[in-house]
């Protein structure tokens, strides 16, 4: 039996689900979704907020996102060169995980009234290690299992993530009331040392020998080199345009979805409720979904069926724009939108996987990572605009139809597809 059969199937998927590597995602996953809010999210803002500082200066600190966008520069290092301990992946994984939980400590331990200067430089440190540490899973994951396994460890991987956030999130607001800021960080700096000891327990993945061949200058240019040796120009083109356009219509809502809600009727305690709680469960029920799918069907298919499915549960939102205030309203269009983005994502994440070579798996997942999102940072600071010159509804159009470049461009990947990710 191939790689390839091996993971069809009911039996398929089990052994997919079944592999030690996919607890091993678990908590690497919570590790990474865990500080994010913690250090560039709602957590820290309602924090500075807390303490009275200004609306522009913590806008200012959201700039610390920007290591998580950029991460692909400093990639090539991770692919080039191993800490003299646990092995490539596990050695650096590790190193970024104690600064992350240290920085964590250190912003616990700054006041940020008398001491900005210094918590706006943990951060920055928390943020560059965060964004180190999803560069470290990712490449770990891609060398760990076959390609065809992907979609079940994406699906653990959002599991642990998700778990993360709502800690990092709706539960320290809660602690943070309870005991105060500094314990609260103390905490979830604490909390770290979960994931750090499953990667002092995860098995290292296969050594590449090839990497080592490569010197320094090299290693920031073999990485985009080979990706567009292997696939020629116009294809390799394709891919990376493909992948920055299939998450736009989802991008193009995000920025506006909380003022829409406020603005629709809905209580923060209702917006807790359904987006936020019940919303989170039903985008992990999505990624577990597409993390089955990935194992049984056609990539180009589901590629296609989530691409049309995110588009489609933008629509959902206009019921809540039709009939303001109705919780029904609420709660349908959260479910419609939280599957769809959860089996989109997975779905996404296990193409992207097999489009990298082994060799440069940190570099090149993490460009791809990387212009995924950009349009979500540039389509934020417009979305606005179009709200306010046309209507909430027409936004959720827009959004709609904003999809059918990636279709098109899909439609044209077609037979390229299968040959054009078959990696080394």
């Amino acid at each position: 039996m191939s790689e390839t059969q091996s993971y069809k199937g009911w039996q398929g998927i089990k052994r997919a689900f079944g592999t030690p590597s996919a607890a091993t995602l678990l908590f690497f996953g919570f590790g990474c979704g865990l500080p994010f809010l913690l250090i560039v999210g709602g957590t820290l803002s309602t924090w500075l907020r807390d303490i009275g500082l200004a609306l522009s200066l913590i806008g200012l600190l959201s700039f610390a996102s920007f290591f998580y966008v950029l991460k692909f520069l400093w990639a090539p290092l991770l692919d080039r060169y191993a800490l003299p301990f646990l092995g490539r992946r596990r050695g650096w994984l590790l190193a970024s995980q104690l600064l992350l939980l240290l920085s964590l400590l250190a912003m616990a331990y700054t006041n940020p009234a008398a001491h900005l200067s210094t918590l706006i430089a943990f951060v920055a440190l928390a943020a560059f290690a965060g964004a180190t540490q999803d560069i470290l899973v990712d490449a770990y994951r891609i060398e760990i299992v076959e390609p065809h396994a992907q979609g079940a460890l994406a699906a653990t991987y959002t599991l642990g993530y998700r778990i993360g956030l709502i800690l990092g999130g709706a539960m320290a607001l809660y602690f943070a009331e309870l005991f105060g800021w500094q314990i609260t960080y103390s905490v979830m700096a604490l909390l770290m040392l979960l994931p750090v000891a499953a990667t002092l327990l995860a098995r290292e993945p296969e050594t590449r020998v090839a990497i080592r061949k490569v010197n320094l200058a090299e290693a920031f240019i073999e990485p985009f080199r080979e990706f567009f040796s292997r696939n020629g120009v116009l294809l390799a083109l394709a891919f990376l345009v493909f992948v920055g356009l299939y998450k736009f219509p989802d991008q193009m809502i995000g920025v506006l979805a909380g003022p829409f809600y406020l603005d629709s009727g809905y209580t923060k305690a209702d917006i807790a409720t359904v987006s936020k709680l019940y919303g989170v469960w039903l985008g992990i029920g999505g990624a577990f979904l597409g993390g089955v799918c990935v194992a049984a069907f056609d990539m180009r298919k589901l590629l296609a069926v989530a691409a049309v499915g995110v588009a489609l549960s933008n629509l959902a939102f206009l019921l809540m724009a039709q009939n303001p205030s109705e919780i029904w309203a609420f709660f349908a269009a959260i479910t419609a939108d939280n599957l769809a983005q959860g089996f989109a994502g997975t779905i996404l994440v296990a193409f992207m996987s097999s489009l990298t070579h082994q060799n440069f798996t940190a570099t090149q997942y993490a460009l791809l990572v990387s212009l995924a999102n950009l349009p979500g940072k540039f389509v934020g600071g417009f979305s606005g605009y179009i709200v306010e010159q046309s209507s909430y509804s027409a936004f959720f159009l827009i959004s709609a139809v904003s999809v059918i470049p990636a279709l098109l461009l899909l439609a044209w990947l077609w037979k390229r597809i299968g040959s054009g990710t078959d990696q080394a």
